[in-house]
């Protein structure tokens, strides 16, 4: 039973990594259907912190469950801990603090909302399972050279969504409307600098678990990421006359 399950976690991570460019090649034809860029026509409108709280939920029950579980074999290692407590202080920041710091905030489209709420919940297994049944690290991998700097990564890239996400929740005073072209950290470089540090944070944590679990994590949120940033950089380059030309789309100096 065990290696059936171990079996279908390596299989359901390969799947992600497909899934990831099928999601790059669908969102490059017909964009990225939320905030901005939702039809106001849209069946069903999910507002938008119910939305953000009930998708994101999954990610944060499944790795709870696992910590809960009796038989959870692998969470007597510190490098499993470690790595899902990873996994949980992201989940915990976007359901419980980033939903419910949202101003406003313009309906998630039903379709949009179902799809981000089976992805967390496959990936949300995914990652727990795992993390807490399967993965085997020796006690000294907590300071291999690519946990400490895959651990390094990750804390960057949390700090660098969690600073562009004030960044964009505060560029409009109270009463005011409209959009506005954001500045500070890490936007004087790209447009979209809260997908760039998810993208690092990602990244930083396939780097320190080292299993194609992760990778495969941090692939499809990369093909997820990549066509959104450009979506809006090429969004602020038509609305805004004086954006700044210099600016790439996600990733500093590069595209």
């Amino acid at each position: 039973m065990a290696l059936a399950e171990q079996f279908l976690l390596d299989a359901l991570a390969y799947l992600e990594c497909a899934l990831g460019f099928v999601s790059y090649v669908l969102l490059r034809v017909v964009g990225s259907p939320y905030g901005r860029y939702a039809s106001p026509h849209s069946a069903f409108p999910v507002p938008a912190r119910a939305a953000w709280v009930l998708q994101e939920l999954p990610s944060l029950a499944l790795p709870l469950l696992a910590c809960a579980g009796a038989r959870a074999e692998r969470l007597n290692r510190w490098p499993n801990c470690i790595l899902l407590g990873m996994f949980l202080i992201h989940y915990a920041q976007r359901t419980l603090i980033f939903s419910l710091l949202i101003r406003g905030g313009k309906p998630t489209p039903l379709y949009s909302f179902v799809l981000a709420f089976v992805f967390c919940t496959y990936n949300g297994y995914l990652q727990s399972r795992y993390l807490s049944q399967y993965a085997v690290y020796s006690d000294d991998w907590v300071t291999d050279p690519r946990f400490l700097t895959g651990f390094v990564l990750w804390l960057a890239g949390l700090l660098i969504n969690i600073h562009s996400d004030h960044v964009l929740r505060n560029l409009r005073k109270p009463g005011e409307t409209g959009y506005k072209i954001p500045r500070g950290g890490l936007f004087e470089y790209v447009s979209a600098a809260n997908y760039f540090g998810e993208v690092v944070e990602w990244c930083g944590y396939a780097l320190a678990s080292w299993s194609v679990q992760g990778w495969a994590f941090a692939l499809f949120t990369f093909c997820t990421l990549v066509t959104r940033a450009q979506q809006h950089h090429q969004w602020y380059l038509d609305k805004f006359e004086d954006y700044p030309k210099f600016r790439k789309a996600m990733i500093p100096f590069l595209f």
